[in-house]
């Protein structure tokens, strides 16, 4: 099998389009719907797309309710494990809530934390430092927690493979309640409740909560026994919405009532460590998106992890008041300053080392390893080369002192790379992770070896289209159909997500209108306004990275495009496309 790696940000532009038809049964499904929601069959057939079939479910959709959350005592364990937090009350315990460094384990620690504190003085967060302690429960924080006089550790989004860190607190006194998301071994720690949906034996009805979620449903649970009103609740939603968003789960089913009350309390009424957060990364006065979090919230919150410690984080998650949380999260922003100036220079680095390895045109997977890459950052890179090359990505810091190296996988769409890491455990110290995205260490004198059986499981179970790029079309459109309703309704779709991207488009047979025009610092974008054959709308586009494509637009041939529709951000009342892709009209 061949594996052809691109070798510039041109080429990834170079997208394979995917469309399927709809059948006539198809459309005409699509018509029943769309009389019954009263929309048009475009955003109808978007709907049956998603699996949304009736009337019913359109509502549901586009209206999600608080009052529609699963039950959380549907959730294996969750009796017991409110039954102990509420036994450690009772009795004055010292409770510590313990959470991972990132942005989904930060949220969670602050949620549960700033939840609990309502009703209960005895109590601590601890967030592990990533350098000196690792991912996960450390021997070294426990030891901290005896010397507090800890009784009882509430876990959240780690936990789920600590069976020797949970067996050494027991010898301290500590007993254990786990909130996790992660894939569990056969083995299960022996804590005093296991709250996982992606447990085996699992009786709850949704398996895609992120860490925060879990630890949402477990205050959920406890607010429900102890007849605390469920509005209590609201006010923590906004860092379910982070979560969700930063550490991309599924985004339908009950993480798209979460996420869309979360970001309804994220604009309207954000706790005071968000709102510190917003206003520093010039959010301030306009709408957050779930691309906002990703790319704006979602960095500052993991920069203090990545570069320092997360504890200081957590600090400003539950800071309570604005002038102190405003000075943390400037604090923050210079992390994460450092943070992107430290990505860029690995990223460069990594980029030259692919380059200068010709056997990787033909790998379906790349592993690379250097000792002077920072422990935090290797994730990021990892993900920046999947989107340069496409190829399911192995980054590992090495450290010589200790003999290990420590890294990030990142997969490609469709791919399951924790199956890949999987099949490689036994040359692994440790493991953990989604899908997507896994996190590993080994000795460094396993490298080579797991390099080699890696890269093989992937050549032998990933398909070819899962390494190139692709675009999955929704439907195709002509520019009449894009109309101020259409628009609206569009917007009902949010927020978006896997399982719930935003509608990509594509129109064929259009034209330059005569003044679109190369834009940017180094003419890399190209602002156009468009017409196609079957209508008189003038329609404005941007097609970021693109350059490339001026030549062809400006020659008066006719030519396809793929797009997202977006607000113009000048004309609020107008649309503007974001051009993803543009082909020659004979393309499609």
């Amino acid at each position: 099998m061949a594996y052809g790696i691109k070798k510039n940000v041109n080429d990834i532009m170079n997208f394979k389009w995917n469309y399927i038809a709809p059948t006539p049964e198809r459309r005409q499904q699509a018509k029943e719907l769309a009389d019954k929601i009263g929309m048009s069959p475009i955003m109808a057939e978007l709907l049956l797309q998603r699996g949304i079939r009736t009337e019913s479910a359109a509502k549901r959709f586009f209206r999600p309710l608080l009052g529609e959350l699963i039950d959380p005592f549907l959730m294996n364990d969750m009796d017991v494990a409110v039954d102990r937090l509420n036994d450690a009350m009772g009795r004055k315990e010292r409770i510590m809530v313990y959470g991972d460094y990132d942005v989904d384990g930060c949220t969670a620690v602050a949620l549960v934390f700033k939840f609990l504190q309502q009703f209960y003085s005895n109590i601590e967060y601890y967030i592990p430092d990533r350098y000196e302690e690792g991912y996960g429960i450390s021997k070294k924080g426990l030891d901290y927690a005896a010397s507090r006089k800890v009784k009882l550790i509430i876990v959240l989004d780690c936990g789920i493979k600590a069976i020797d860190e949970i067996a050494y607190a027991k010898t301290l006194g500590i007993d254990f309640i786990i909130c996790d998301h992660h894939v569990p071994d056969d083995e299960l720690p022996d804590a005093v409740a296991i709250l996982n949906p992606k447990r085996q034996d699992s009786t709850y009805p949704f398996k895609h909560l992120c860490g925060c979620g879990v630890g949402f449903k477990f205050m959920q649970a406890f607010a429900k026994n102890n007849g605390i009103p469920f509005s209590q609740l609201i006010p923590l939603l906004d860092f379910c919405a982070v979560s969700i968003a930063a550490d991309i789960v599924s985004i339908m089913g009950e993480n798209r009532i979460l996420a869309f009350h979360g970001l309804k309390q994220l604009n309207q009424n954000p706790s005071i460590g968000m709102k510190a957060i917003i206003e520093t990364c010039g959010l301030g006065g306009r709408e957050i998106t779930m691309n906002d979090i990703i790319f704006r919230i979602g960095p500052r919150i993991n920069a203090s992890g990545r570069v320092q410690n997360a504890t200081e984080t957590v600090d400003l998650l539950v800071e309570k008041d604005f002038k102190k949380a405003v000075a943390l999260a400037m604090h923050i922003n210079e992390y994460n300053d450092q943070r992107r100036d430290i990505d860029k220079q690995m990223t460069e680095e990594a980029n030259q080392i692919v380059e200068r390895l010709e056997s990787q045109e033909h790998q379906p997977a790349i592993v690379l390893y250097d000792d002077g890459w920072k422990k935090g950052i290797v994730g990021i890179v990892a993900s920046r080369m999947t989107e340069i090359y496409y190829r399911p990505t192995v980054v590992l810091s090495c450290n010589r002192q200790k003999g290990l190296a420590t890294g990030s996988a990142r997969s490609v769409a469709g791919y399951d790379i924790y199956d890949a890491i999987k099949s490689c455990r036994d040359l692994l110290q440790n493991f953990g992770g989604h899908p997507y995205a896994v996190g590993l260490t080994l000795k460094i004198e396993n490298i080579p070896e797991f390099k080699q059986r890696f890269q093989k499981y992937v050549e032998e179970n990933i398909h070819i289209e899962q390494t190139e790029a692709s675009l999955d079309i929704e439907a195709v459109i002509d520019f009449k159909d894009i109309t101020k309703k259409m628009h609206n309704d569009l917007k009902k779709f949010a927020p978006h997500g896997p399982d719930n991207p935003k509608p990509l488009f594509c129109t064929q047979g259009v034209f330059d209108y005569g003044t679109s025009k190369v834009v940017g610092k180094q003419q890399e974008h190209i602002k156009l306004e468009l017409v196609d054959s079957r209508s008189s709308n003038v329609l404005n586009g941007i097609a970021f990275g693109q350059s490339e494509a001026a030549r062809y637009i400006k020659s008066k041939r006719s030519f396809n495009i793929v797009y997202t529709i977006e607000d113009n951000i000048f004309k609020r009342s107008e649309v503007q496309l974001q051009i993803e892709d543009i082909k020659p009209s004979e393309y499609l």
